[in-house]
């Protein structure tokens, strides 16, 4: 995969300052407060900064952790697992693998089929409708 570098002021130009704070910063969005948590439409969630493809709509649940959350990825090899032992927890952050976002955490209480919760920032994700 071809990877996708850019300068700070590219990425500041580009996104918001929310995007860019949580996506280049390791931020976190406040819960319940992100634009894509209620989304139920039938299509793909991308990352925001390069626009790979990661997790589609089928595997996305309501899990009331107030950020979007799916039981797998698109394609496990979109994304980066990272120790992250911040915070006085230990947890599992998850990056995009083309632009290195950070995109949120993945936690081992999700449902059936794989047990994950991929809990996603919804700022670090953009909706594309399936075509009907």
């Amino acid at each position: 995969m071809e990877k996708v570098e850019k300068t700070d002021e590219e990425w500041r130009a580009e996104l918001s300052p929310e995007a860019y704070h949580v996506t280049r910063q390791a931020g976190t969005e406040p819960p319940f407060t992100g634009a894509l948590l209620h989304e139920k439409g039938v299509g793909t969630f991308g990352c925001v900064c390069c626009r790979l493809p990661l997790f589609k709509s089928d595997s996305k649940f309501e899990s009331g952790c107030g950020w979007p959350s799916f039981f797998e990825p698109l394609e496990g090899a979109n994304l980066i697992e990272i120790e992250d032992r911040s915070h006085g927890m230990v947890r599992i952050e998850i990056r995009c693998a083309r632009c290195d976002a950070h995109l949120g955490h993945v936690f081992p209480d999700g449902p059936p089929p794989t047990g994950l919760r991929y809990c996603i920032n919804s700022v670090c994700l953009e909706f594309e409708a399936a075509n009907e």
